[in-house]
């Protein structure tokens, strides 16, 4: 069956992880179409994993298979799951990774979040599916991996095992009113650009765009621009994902700001 499959790890490009995951795939669907998001995830980082993966997966076609497997808790009794939404299916560890895929479903606000009809999910407890024996400390290619390529043979979830209602959600961060009318966001990924992406979205942001002032640690920015090419010095846009971020032309926001994930970032109204 001529199905997509993603990949999204933390395994790198150095070693032959990947390569078995994707051997393991194919074996099992020798038609799936493999589509590699990110291998360079920063090793068990799964708040950069579930905020890469948002950013690419509502461009693929319904109905792909994406495997997730940024997974700290590997060989421990952390669950392996399915979640099927209206617009694709992920394989994941049950440990926050798909975050940001809920949320763009339903509201999330706890660290356990029960979820909306309209997504479903199934703890993978069906052993028959898995390839024997099962490493503990390789469970994307022995339990992962044969489940995304069934699921892409067009497999119900049901088949990989018991229903679950609720999933592992990440404290996401978002931006909140500062006493003084601004908008204070957070930098919830740092790209290899070096440019600086917060969780301020383009709807959170007035129409009159001159008259922001961007501060991120002592500088400050006038205003938006439209391309990273425009202005000299640090500016500020809104990138492709929709977020805001900023930016250095020709050059690392990061490294001139010694900014981090989780620095704050205000926006004042003029």
């Amino acid at each position: 069956m001529d199905a997509i499959v993603t990949l999204t790890t933390d395994f790198g490009l150095n070693d032959a992880y990947v390569a078995a995951m994707k051997g393991v795939i194919l074996g099992i669907n020798p038609q799936a179409k493999l589509i590699d998001i990110c291998h360079t995830i920063q090793p068990q980082n799964i708040h950069q994993a579930a905020f890469v993966l948002s950013t690419a997966w509502p461009f693929f076609p319904k109905g792909t298979v994406h495997l997730v497997v940024v997974d700290p808790g590997v060989g421990s009794r952390r669950k392996a799951i399915i979640l099927r939404t209206p617009s694709a299916d992920f394989v994941a560890p049950d440990n926050g990774v798909l975050s940001y895929v809920v949320q763009s479903f339903q509201q999330v606000n706890r660290k356990q979040t029960k979820l909306e009809p309209e997504l479903q999910a199934v703890a993978i407890t069906k052993s028959e599916f898995w390839r024997s024996p099962v490493s503990p400390t390789f469970n994307g290619r022995d339990i992962f991996a044969p489940v995304a390529a069934r699921l892409s043979l067009g497999l119900p979830p049901a088949d990989f095992g018991e229903a679950i209602t609720s999933l592992t959600m990440l404290p996401l961060l978002r931006p909140y009113r500062a006493p003084d009318g601004g908008l204070v966001g957070h930098i919830i990924h740092i790209d290899g650009f070096g440019n600086l992406v917060t969780d301020i979205r383009d709807a959170d942001l007035p129409a009159a765009r001159e008259t922001l002032i961007i501060e991120v640690g002592e500088r400050h920015i006038s205003g938006l621009s439209r391309t990273y090419a425009e202005g000299e010095g640090l500016l500020a846009l809104i990138g492709s994902s929709g977020y805001l971020e900023v930016s250095l032309r020709e050059g690392s926001a990061r490294a001139l700001t010694d900014a981090r994930v989780g620095d704050e970032v205000k926006v004042s109204f003029t």
